[in-house]
């Protein structure tokens, strides 16, 4: 199975200070929904999905939503791959990326490739998971609006084709 991890486009969100930015839940800019084109478009060519998952959160749920338009599939929302919550601990958030990553596998066993729309946070969480990382660890992966990483579950590997990639942007 293929996992496309795509953070979603610009929102207001990204406007606030970095405390405030985790748990609101306000929706793209219109520069965040033609990132989401742009994005869009570049995935339906190069590596359209079967299936798309993304957060509830407004920002992610726009962006699916132009995603999910543009190739033509269906997409569910689910409330676990929300951001970072101000009540959860680290630990617990990991553990939320854990669940949600295992509960997305056993639920698309049909497709070959996925579209996740999720957040920064999120995204970090899902890639420790998918890379068996330690809980306690220093590592964040960086994700950019729109920023995709191509994630393969092959044979035995679990293979990082790419990360991060904007192209789509240029």
């Amino acid at each position: 199975m293929q996992i496309l991890l795509i953070r979603h486009g610009e929102s207001e969100d990204d406007f606030l200070e970095e405390n405030d930015n985790g748990s609101t839940d306000l929706p793209l800019t219109p520069n965040g929904l033609l990132q989401s084109e742009k994005m869009a478009q570049r995935v339906s060519k190069e590596f359209p999905p079967d299936f798309v998952w993304s957060s509830t959160l407004k920002r992610a749920s726009g962006t699916a939503d132009v995603l999910s338009k543009t190739i033509g599939c269906p997409v569910h929302y689910i409330d676990q791959l929300i951001e970072q919550q101000d009540s959860e601990s680290n630990h617990e958030f990991r553990m939320r990326g854990e669940s949600v990553l295992s509960y997305i596998r056993e639920n698309s066993k049909a497709y070959s490739t996925i579209a996740v729309i999720t957040h920064g946070g999120m995204i970090t969480k899902i890639i420790e998971s998918f890379l068996h990382l330690p809980f306690e660890n220093n590592n964040w992966f960086h994700t950019n609006n729109t920023g995709i990483h191509f994630l393969d579950y092959y044979k035995d590997l679990q293979i990082i084709k790419f990360a991060n990639s904007t192209r789509h942007l240029d």
